[in-house]
């Protein structure tokens, strides 16, 4: 049994590692070809900075692939000799917690490396050393403090009822709305400041598109997001009464006002369809299937892997084997998320009036410049990786003409962040 889940492990490392190797070779190909959408030099720059992300990709998943050798081999064992409590739900905490703890030192890095090596070469870091090792700290004391709870909850019901992995799910799931819905107050506590939107023409013209669609917020706010990043994003955040609109700086900053209403029209769609509750949906299947498989493993494999058939050893094995099952399950989300984008762009198109769909399409055109998006990707990538919609479908399907664009390529372009 044991043999059985490194030998799936491994496939999936294996299948990813083709994946990024396929993408980098398409990309290094690409760039010397016909600049799309971008200039020459940035339409190289964004393909050097794709090839850049998938090498750190590939090294970010070996250094998985030997972390996960080590739990399975060694590093459960390890902790349970190394953590000890009289109590059985501080054992599971501390356990678990001790191999998140040790998992987030080993990716840090990775996200080192990103953020003042990657980032700061191609123009997107603004964020200083004492910033990040602060946000690291915060995000690190979160995790302790919330991931704790969590695990307690999870111990408490494994401990309690006969189908578990049912309520685990359950509970799981309850945490993932709660977060949806808490999202943006705990971002706007602990990392970014908001501020109400001091435009008030802008302001009132996107109350006016809210209401249009019947989208009841409980504000349009500004975040001081070049202070770490020169990217340009907005979200809609929260659900029911804690909803609220909020916008990058850099996206005020970088698009006209009916860009960034068209911007906007999409995101609404996204509302008025529904689709926030539909990707919740889905990704309680996924939740759902992780429990299903994982509350009804055999007991030889953990005297296979020499450790207890106990609580933390249960949610230990889950952990590491949730990339996986998300892995398998993303091409399925892929497909009903890139439809979802599309009836987006329609609406936001509508409700942009006659111009719409151009405004909209400028947007797009913006995003994939300033966030140096290189414009085409293997059509293997973007079957396992992209959320979004090629961006120059995109710009297809909403009838702009791209004058000297090889439309051959549109089955293989890069998404775009909205």
């Amino acid at each position: 049994m044991v043999m059985t889940i490194v030998g799936i492990y491994t496939l999936f490392v294996l299948l990813t590692m083709y994946i990024s190797v396929m993408q980098i070779g398409y990309v290094n190909q690409a760039k010397r070809g016909k600049a799309v959408l971008l200039s020459e030099s940035e339409f190289i720059k964004a393909g050097n900075y794709s090839v850049a992300k998938e090498k750190m990709s590939i090294a970010s998943a070996f250094v998985e692939y030997v972390a996960f050798l080590f739990w399975v081999g060694f590093g459960i064992k390890f902790l349970e000799r190394s953590v000890y409590f009289e109590s059985e739900a501080l054992l599971s905490v501390g356990i678990v917690m001790g191999f998140l703890v040790i998992n987030s030192l080993v990716s840090l890095p990775f996200g080192y490396y990103e953020k003042f090596v990657l980032d700061t070469k191609f123009g997107f870091n603004k964020s200083t050393m004492k910033q990040w090792v602060k946000d690291t700290l915060i995000s690190f004391a979160m995790t302790l403090l919330f991931g704790s709870l969590v695990v307690w909850g999870i111990y408490a019901i494994i401990s309690n009822f006969a189908l578990w992995w049912l309520w685990s799910f359950l509970f799981i799931f309850g945490v993932v709305v709660l977060v949806n819905m808490l999202f943006p107050t705990f971002r706007a506590l602990f990392f970014d400041k908001l501020t109400p939107l001091q435009n008030e023409e802008l302001d009132t013209q996107i109350k006016e598109l809210m209401d249009r669609t019947g989208f009841v917020s409980s504000g349009v706010f500004v975040s001081d997001a070049s202070k770490r990043d020169a990217r340009l994003n907005a979200y809609f955040g929260g659900l029911g009464k804690t909803k609220r609109v909020v916008l990058f700086d850099t996206l005020i900053e970088k698009l006209t006002t009916k860009e960034l209403l068209a911007v906007l029209g999409h995101e609404l769609g996204h509302f008025a369809h529904g689709d926030i509750y539909k990707n919740i949906a889905m990704v309680g299947v996924m939740l759902f299937g992780m429990f299903a498989l994982f509350g009804n493993l055999p007991s030889s494999l953990y005297a296979e892997l020499g450790i207890k058939e106990a609580p933390y050893a249960i949610m230990i094995l889950l952990l590491l084997f949730m990339p996986v099952l998300g892995f398998l399950m993303m091409p399925l989300m892929g497909v009903v998320s890139r439809r979802n984008e599309y009836a987006a762009d329609r609406m936001g198109s509508e409700l942009g009036g006659a111009a719409g769909a151009i405004e909209l399409a400028n947007a797009l055109t913006k995003l994939v410049n300033e966030n140096k998006s290189f414009p085409l990707s293997h059509p293997l990538y973007i079957f396992f990786h992209y959320t979004h919609p090629p961006v120059l479908e995109r710009l297809k399907e909403l009838g702009v003409a791209l004058d000297g664009t090889d439309k051959s390529a549109l089955g293989a372009a890069c998404q775009a962040d909205i």
